[in-house]
């Protein structure tokens, strides 16, 4: 298994997309370079940020392998969740060949399975694909919470290696991380909001979508909640809370990717049943990045290199 520090700022990564709706590949190298430049500690394609719902496998594979060939020093966390078992199996299977270094499994959705069912869902593909895998609790995409005893069972698996908390209950992601305190597994927030009290409770890090936007400021915020500093930690907490209650006004990535277009990162393009953000969202989220921009907004001094929503992430 890879040797992996789960630890720090993972970016769920959008999906760009070209006029004719493919996956623009370039735009995503480029991201994916830009967020490494910028002091993260690894990068998650795929997930739900990263639009999988609507990409087909050959379109995941596809854009794991561009994210996977741009960077140089960060691992690749490939997105590969499924409510079909065998179809993780497969997807699992096939990052892995594209070259991913570890795995983030969404728990299966809408069949809603009972709790041997989600731990032989999740012990199968930590069975047979021998990388590094997080498993993800988001119960308002999935309509079920993984049990927390399921979680601490499987965190003896020693392929699986983390827990990606998104289900909005804090004693919840608590008791996963007191009960998992002696083994090497990892707590980490899927859930901006609420990153910094996960911290304080003990978690390791974050998978973000605020991180697309503020790489810099989520590094630094999570750098020093991990190294006690948590009267700096929690002023870049207060100065990325505007924004990052902006990004999950409506569904998670429709802000996201309209605030990366506003910043000239990528297109705005999102593949339907989404749509573009609403107009009267646009002008409130300009101003928070036009705030965060400002030289008054930036008491913190933010400096990448103090980092060595329930809607999920």
């Amino acid at each position: 298994m890879t040797d992996i520090d789960f630890s720090g700022v993972f970016p769920a990564m959008v999906t760009p997309f070209t006029a004719d709706n493919e996956i623009d590949t370039e735009t995503l190298r480029e991201d994916a370079q830009r967020l490494e430049t910028a002091g993260v500690d690894g990068l998650v394609p795929m997930g739900s940020t990263g639009e999988s719902a609507t990409l087909s496998h050959a379109e995941h594979v596809e854009a794991i392998e561009a994210v996977v060939d741009a960077v140089e020093d960060v691992p690749v966390i490939a997105g590969t969740g499924s409510n079909n078992t065998a179809e993780a199996l497969d997807l699992s299977q096939q990052a892995a060949d594209a070259g991913a270094d570890a795995l983030l499994l969404i728990s299966p959705y809408y069949n809603k399975p009972e709790p041997q069912g989600m731990y032989d869902h999740y012990a199968e593909i930590a069975d047979t694909v021998d990388l590094p895998q997080i498993i993800y609790n988001v119960p308002s995409r999935t309509g079920r919470n993984i049990a927390v005893d399921t979680a601490v069972d499987l965190a003896d698996h020693p392929n699986i290696a983390g827990y990606k908390a998104a289900s909005g209950d804090l004693n919840r992601i608590s008791e996963v991380i007191e009960r998992t305190r002696d083994t090497e597994f990892a707590v980490l927030s899927g859930d901006d909001g609420m990153t910094l009290p996960i911290l304080a409770a003990g978690g390791d890090g974050a998978i973000s979508v605020v991180a697309n936007v503020e790489p810099e400021r989520a590094c630094a915020m999570v750098g020093a909640a991990l190294e006690g500093d948590y009267e700096f930690a929690r002023a870049i907490h207060h100065e990325l809370g505007p924004l990052t209650r902006q990004l999950f006004v409506e569904t998670n990535p429709i802000p996201v990717k309209a605030a990366m277009a506003m910043r000239g990162y990528a297109p705005e393009r999102i593949r339907s049943p989404l749509t573009e953000l609403s107009e009267e969202h646009r002008d409130e989220l300009r101003e928070r990045l036009d705030e965060l921009d400002s030289d008054l907004a930036e008491p913190t001094d933010v400096d990448s290199s103090d980092s060595d929503s329930t809607d999920g992430n």
